[in-house]
């Protein structure tokens, strides 16, 4: 656990040097502001669409943070071909994975947070003047708790393809793979399209193997201050938890397999 720590907190440093990051927070944080000077456009809806568009700042934003630098975890290392300074030292390949992955869900955690509090700045200051509004909800926070989630689930899967491809392939496959997520009840649904059997087998596979990135979106009804079951938070979390092992799981052996000779 010690040498995971110290690959993650190097990690981190690393992150928080690139001027990327630092532009997607920035980026983040105005656009959650904006979001304030926008929403006094429609009279009456004014809270619900500074709501819905915070909430989707920081999920972009984070899902920016977490496929740029995901991809580069581990090709950058044999890319400057530091990786062999690194295996040569008493550090050993599923310790330097893990590490990796600690240090980037350690930087979302960061910036996740930065958002956060300026995204409730925003609510807060609107509470003030709207009183009557309710605008600090804490079902926002189980929003973004579920975001968070979901980041780190797209942080594995970034990871997982950085052990075996270059950028741009890992950058196509992860995003590829978020985009089907969030349609994936189109797949179980394909069934009642399609004449082909096999087709629909095929699909309702693909449903269930294929990460279900709609169920960590809860945006619409935090928003619309519709009840969040704890229990469905808890199985999203379980759901979400044993995702993101498998795919460690599946990132050490591929990489554990790789020959740097």
């Amino acid at each position: 656990m010690r040498v995971i720590g110290q690959v993650a907190v190097n990690v981190f440093k690393e992150s928080v040097r690139d001027r990327v990051l630092y532009n997607l927070v920035v980026f983040g944080a105005l656009l959650i502001g904006a979001s304030y000077l926008i929403g006094q456009l429609t009279a009456g809806q004014d809270i619900k669409i500074i709501k819905d568009l915070g909430l989707a700042a920081i999920a972009t934003f984070g899902l920016l943070i977490a496929v740029f630098i995901g991809i580069g975890l581990v090709w950058k290392e044999v890319e400057r071909r530091s990786i062999y300074a690194l295996l040569s030292k008493p550090v050993r390949r599923h310790e330097f994975v893990l590490g990796k992955y600690a240090g980037l869900a350690l930087t979302l955690l960061v910036n996740i947070a930065i958002m956060t509090v300026a995204f409730y700045a925003v609510l807060a200051y609107l509470s003030t003047q709207f009183p009557a509004s309710q605008a600090i909800d804490p079902r926002m926070l189980l929003a973004i708790g579920l975001i968070f989630l979901e980041l780190l689930l797209v942080t594995a899967i970034a990871l997982f393809f950085s052990t075996f491809s270059g950028p741009f392939l890992s950058a196509a496959l992860t995003f590829g793979l978020w985009v089907i997520g969030h349609f994936s009840a189109e797949l179980r649904n394909l069934e009642s399209v399609v004449e082909s059997k096999v087709a629909a087998y095929l699909a309702r596979g693909l449903y269930y193997a294929l990460p279900n990135f709609a169920a960590f979106d809860v945006k619409a009804q935090a928003v619309q201050g519709l009840p969040i079951p704890w229990s469905y938070m808890a199985v999203t979390a379980a759901y979400g938890a044993t995702y993101i092992a498998l795919l460690l799981a599946g990132a050490v052996v591929v990489f554990s397999r790789r020959d740097f000779k």
